[in-house]
């Protein structure tokens, strides 16, 4: 199986949600032969109590309980989703919801728990052994325990703050997988100086019209190591490639590198993930908090909620060395070039909109202001130019929007609360 194949085999088994249930099918099914091919080792194990009957009512409302909590899990999900998509952003459900273990696994422990029965109430007249009566109820108890949790747990999960944290951990995830190394301003930056020229030939892209979600970096390294050449990615991870668009530009040996080994080297998909594209976490959050800005929902207090993510992504961003652009062999030569953001991408990505939607609300302002004065007193000295840029940007902004001086001069002071919890200095 090719690299993207497998690429967009795991990510899909990663967001779905049946594939826990299944697995729990088969390994109900496993299990169950197991308890009765072994019923002269389970001798120890004590009678049950109830009688027939009883057992049998047993088994029915634990079957019954059972399925009542599935429909409950998928009818709450789905109402979870429609929530989340229509105050947050629909972005979130396949970064979190689908992907959320909690739930996955107690829709599989509910289908285990639901089959068990039926086995068991299906063999209770044929002397069933008391193991897997009492097994299934046991099974019928952590069912009950399980729903409980998930309702304590739906109810935390739905918070803003919650899912805006999530999106956050996976981003500080990704930016330390993408970029490990932590600035230096005496460092040398591999860049591509514009020497290589017309590239010697250009693979297009031949399927359908996706976006780029991951890169096979160390494949494609390799493979122009090889061949004594230079691959260049012609566009960047989460962009949008439409067929017959430049793919790949190839110099030198590279040239002679199956345009199919290239195209294998890159999982498509049609909805961006955070894999290997950190500014998708920013991206997310950033549409959490202008939705919330909107008119119709007019909620400054979950804007300022991403704000102050969002600054704890930038402080860790802005330490780490972003210029990645050109990936050497062990010689230092220059085999793969691809594009990647800067310290700039991810600063305006942050405030522009959230500042052009909600500047005119004082919270906003003074978070933002906070922010860009706490970024300008932690990141090294080439990234406070851009910092000064968005401060210089917010304070025009405030110009433009309040009418009254008094008002004007709250909204520049910062506050890392939005309102409430500033020091003037």
């Amino acid at each position: 199986m090719s690299w993207n194949r497998l690429y967009r085999l795991k990510n899909y088994m990663r967001s779905s949600l049946w594939i826990i249930p299944l697995f729990a099918l088969v390994v109900e099914q496993i299990l169950f032969r197991m308890v009765m091919a072994s019923e002269q080792w389970t001798q120890w194990v004590p009678p049950w109590p109830l009688s027939v009957e009883g057992t049998v009512a047993a088994m029915q409302a634990i079957i019954s309980l059972a399925l009542s909590f599935v429909v409950f899990t998928f009818g709450s999900l789905l109402v979870a989703i429609q929530i989340a998509s229509g105050q947050l952003t629909p972005r979130i459900i396949a970064l979190t919801l689908l992907r959320d273990n909690v739930i996955r696994f107690t829709v599989g422990l509910f289908i285990f728990t639901l089959l068990f029965a039926i086995g068991v109430i299906s063999r209770v007249n044929a002397s069933a052994p008391p193991s897997i009566v009492w097994i299934s109820g046991v099974l019928g108890v952590l069912s009950l325990a399980a729903f409980l949790y998930f309702i304590d747990y739906s109810a935390r999960l739905l918070r803003p703050v919650s899912i805006i944290h999530r999106v956050a951990e996976q981003g500080f995830t990704m930016i330390e997988a993408v970029y490990p190394d932590a600035l230096r301003e005496t460092s040398e930056e591999h860049r591509p100086n514009g020497s290589l020229g017309p590239p010697d030939r250009v693979v297009t892209h031949a399927g359908t019209s996706d976006i780029i979600l991951a890169v096979d970096m160390k494949f494609l390294a390799s493979r122009a190591t090889r061949t004594d050449g230079v691959i260049e990615l012609a566009a960047r991870i989460g962009d949008f490639i439409s067929y017959g668009q430049p793919l790949f530009r190839l110099y030198g040996g590279a040239k002679t590198i199956s345009s199919r080994e290239l195209r294998s080297s890159i999982a498509f998909g049609r909805e961006r993930t955070v894999e290997q594209d950190p500014t998708f976490a920013f991206r997310v959050i950033v549409d959490i908090a202008t939705k919330a800005l909107s008119k119709a929902i007019n909620d400054p207090t979950t804007a300022v909620l991403a704000i102050d993510q969002l600054h704890r992504l930038l402080r860790s961003v802005g330490g780490r060395d972003l210029h990645n652009e050109c990936i050497c062999d062990p010689q230092g030569h220059v085999r793969l070039i691809l594009r990647t953001p800067d310290c700039e991408d991810f600063l305006q990505l942050t405030c522009r909109e959230i500042r052009i939607y909600g500047a005119e609300n004082l919270q906003i302002a003074r978070r933002l202001r906070a922010m860009i004065d706490n970024l300008e007193e932690v990141l090294p000295d080439s990234r406070k130019s851009v910092l000064r840029i968005e401060r210089d940007l917010l304070d025009r902004m405030i110009d433009k929007v309040y009418l009254l001086p008094e008002d004007a001069a709250l909204a520049r002071i910062a506050d890392t609360q939005g309102l409430g919890g500033a020091v003037d200095a």
